[in-house]
């Protein structure tokens, strides 16, 4: 599909430099070529600015996909495109220093909660060794605003709906959820340590066209298309807060513009997790409703005109029965609160997935 295809409406409101210099922003985005950063990449070029992705192409998942959402992003003049692997210190230094970035939005991590349960290592190399060398790379470039993705699964065994941004988070259950927890703790550090402002963002089960095939709304419909089984977890009770992408970009792009800053209530003998002394804060990005995975197969196989074939597995321990967003913190900084319909949203995607494929 043609980079055209993909129309954002830009803010009215100048990003808080480009007012004064009126020029574009130099933007890192990594993980560029995943699914989040593909959409963020598109908004932000939308609008002018000089997107810088990176992104190693690992093979978690289809490669194939990526480096499809990588040549449309390329197809963009000011967008350039650097093949790293974050945990690579020297070479992640290398680029920062030869891009100048004024802000970073930090979408690269290994993803997935139930393949951290047999490859801890790789989360411990991307998503923590990774991270500590973007944060040193903020140190070192002077960034302006780091935003990064952290994660709805960190509220682990908290079981007070909905979740907020502002409750107790210590139980994850998984090590995925542990490693983003440990973001947002490193990232408070160094907001703490070298001022640096930097924004957390608890996604919830995002989805949408480019998504990931390791997501159930994409490995759903493909099952589904093929007439093989879907697994499904349990009694296919779990409840997921289904949030669309354009939503999240939404979100993300608010908050990019908006660097952190210290909050001046903030206590030192009753700590608000969600912000700090420090020019640190955290705001969760979901759509405020929770929707069973059987509703979900209903509207799918309404959507395809096609019926699945069940299968029912054995429910894991790393995985979280249900999950809702607050997102009134979201809402007062930024008035914006995510809607999209999951009918509508589930619709968009498998439009995607038909043209992709068939193409």
């Amino acid at each position: 599909m043609e980079p055209s295809a993909y129309p954002f409406k830009t803010l009215c409101r100048a990003p808080f430099w480009a007012r004064e210099l009126n020029a574009p922003t130099m933007i890192v985005v990594t993980g560029a070529s995943g699914f989040i950063g593909f959409h963020l990449s598109l908004r932000l070029l939308a609008e002018g600015h000089l997107v810088h992705g990176i992104d190693n192409l690992n093979d978690y998942y289809d490669v194939g996909l990526k480096q499809a959402r990588t040549r449309i992003l390329t197809a963009q003049k000011k967008f350039t495109f650097h093949r790293v692997d974050l945990s690579d210190a020297e070479a992640t230094r290398a680029t920062f220093e030869s891009i100048g970035p004024k802000l970073v939005v930090h979408m690269a991590a290994q993803a997935g909660v139930r393949y951290s349960m047999t490859h801890p290592r790789e989360y411990a190399e991307s998503n923590l060794i990774g991270f500590l060398n973007v944060l040193e790379c903020c140190r070192a470039q002077s960034v302006g605003h780091l935003v990064y993705a952290s994660s709805s699964s960190i509220y682990g065994l908290n079981s007070t709906l909905p979740f907020s941004v502002h409750s107790a988070n210590d139980h994850p259950v998984s090590f995925y959820a542990a490693t983003k927890k440990a973001n947002e703790l490193m990232a408070h550090s160094y907001s703490h340590l070298y001022s640096i402002p930097t924004t957390g963002m608890r996604l919830f089960t995002v989805y949408g066209p480019w998504g990931r095939p390791d997501m159930a709304l994409f490995s759903f419909t493909k099952s589904i298309l093929s007439g093989l089984p879907i697994e499904i977890f349990g009694d296919g009770r779990m409840r997921r807060d289904y949030t669309f992408v354009d939503d999240v970009v939404e979100g993300i792009h608010r908050l990019l513009w908006k660097p952190a800053a210290p909050n001046p209530a903030w206590r030192a003998d009753h700590p608000d997790p969600a912000s700090s002394s420090a020019p640190y804060r955290i705001y969760n990005i979901g759509n405020r409703s929770t929707v069973e995975v059987l509703q979900l197969i209903e509207m799918l196989e309404a959507c395809l005109k096609k019926t699945a074939v069940k299968k029912f597995v054995r429910a894991q321990a790393c995985e979280v029965f249900a999950a809702i967003a607050d997102t009134s913190d979201l809402e007062r900084d930024t008035g914006f609160t995510p809607s999209t319909p999951l009918e509508i949203g589930v619709a968009r995607f498998v439009e995607w997935y038909r043209e992709y494929y068939q193409n």
